[in-house]
């Protein structure tokens, strides 16, 4: 079986890298579509024995332009590649794939989800379910995104559910003391934190805050200080892709409502160690999949979340943590004070946090879902008498020639 992977982006994705790793060890043919062969985790793709291809079957509503370029390559690399069955990560690769090919192609496509945000907005909700053929499924990865297709009418038969795999055990070598020693802490001062990139509000979209929430947790975080003044909190994660106005601005109105007793890191490399210091992990997202509440569960860190996406599937109220609805600061601070007044509890539920995110997120496991799924797509195309298009595939290149990035201009 060969699978052809769309990814618009070398650079960051791990989760996919960790599903090719998996499919790899089941025996998949895989090849992968990506910008460059040379930059991120490209060389990791060709170590798992993947074929990459240089090419970029990505645009934005900011250059609507490169749509046209995208379709070409898209045809070009799925006439040489003959895949078996298409796998896309994004929304905009799954439309140039669905755009380029048309709705009646006979090679299985399917969508693994990577969150709801393009689900929560109805010009992009339209055109994912618009330009979906017989063909087409998706693969939601949380609970939510899998209700949302149904509830917009998409069979049953044609969702299906799927966590991306997570690499959880490094996680768990965090060593206590590192951040509070580096911000002057001592290790009794409570401490809260955000581990999460800057995000800036997509005007577009109509929003007015960052995605991941931070705006919330500084007001949350100054009702906190109110209430208990010795509370301290702690930001780590820096701009996402230069968002360097946002940053300096979310600096200072962290400032002008809790003077010092927020501090911010900037991108750190020992996340472990953040998690193994932090008495409680917030995720206070606007719009998420199952988000960084994976890897502070992970660390067995208690963990407040939002209602939002995938987060309920893995932050449980009562079992392995808080869930507080989203754009409510006054319930994020409450949360935060049970959490701090409760240590014992706290932790208990986060160890049954880390026993769920094990068992749910677990690469094997998740790789064998995704090897099933392909088996499933496959069989229902031949259960309805669709077979490829033999004479198409007769006198194309074999797919290591598209391994050029001379072909990619």
């Amino acid at each position: 079986m060969r699978v052809l992977h769309l990814l618009k982006t070398a650079r960051g994705a791990s989760w996919a890298l960790r599903q090719v790793a998996e499919l790899r060890r089941a025996g998949i043919d895989i090849v992968v579509a990506l910008p460059s062969a040379t930059a991120g985790l490209a060389p990791r793709y060709a170590e798992l024995g993947a074929t990459v291809v240089p090419v970029d079957l990505d645009f934005t509503t900011k250059h609507p332009w490169r749509l046209a370029q995208a379709l070409r390559r898209c045809r070009r690399l799925v006439t040489c590649a003959r895949p078996d069955v298409i796998h896309s990560h994004f929304v905009s690769t799954t439309l140039v794939a669905r755009l380029a090919l048309g709705r009646r192609h006979p090679t299985p496509r399917l969508f693994q989800v990577p969150g709801p945000l393009h689900l929560e907005h109805a010009p992009f909700r339209t055109l994912d379910l618009a330009t979906a053929g017989p063909r087409d499924a998706w693969i939601a990865s949380c609970r939510w995104t899998r209700e949302e297709y149904l509830r917009r009418g998409v069979p049953s038969d044609r969702v299906f559910l799927s966590y991306y795999g997570a690499d959880l055990a490094g996680i768990r070598s965090g060593t206590r003391g590192v951040l509070r020693r580096e911000l002057g802490l001592d290790p009794h001062t409570p401490l809260v934190g955000m581990v999460a990139y800057l995000y800036p509000p997509k005007w577009f979209l109509g929003q007015r805050r960052g995605i991941k929430g931070h705006e919330d947790f500084i007001d949350a975080f100054a009702e906190v200080a109110r209430v208990r003044p010795e509370v301290r909190a702690v930001v780590v994660g820096g701009a996402w892709t230069g968002a360097t106005r946002y940053e300096r601005r979310l600096r200072a109105y962290a400032r002008r409502r809790c003077g010092t007793a927020i501090l911010f890191t900037g991108n750190r490399s020992d996340v472990p160690d953040v998690y193994a210091d932090l008495d409680v992990a917030v995720h206070p997202s606007l719009s998420e999949n199952c988000g960084g509440a994976v890897e502070s569960l992970a660390a067995a860190c208690p963990t407040i979340g939002t209602a939002v996406g995938g987060l309920p599937d893995v932050v449980r109220p009562g079992q392995t943590g808080w869930l507080v609805p989203p754009h409510a600061p006054l319930h994020l601070a409450a949360a935060m004070l049970e959490a701090l007044a409760g240590p014992t509890l706290a932790r208990g539920r986060a160890r049954a946090g880390r026993a769920l995110v094990d068992r749910l997120f677990d690469p094997a496991h998740t790789g064998r879902d995704i090897v099933a799924i392909y088996e499933r797509v496959l069989r229902d195309r031949h259960a309805v008498g669709v077979r490829p298009v033999e004479a198409a595939h007769a006198q194309t290149p074999p797919v290591t020639a598209l391994a050029q990035p001379r072909i990619v201009a």
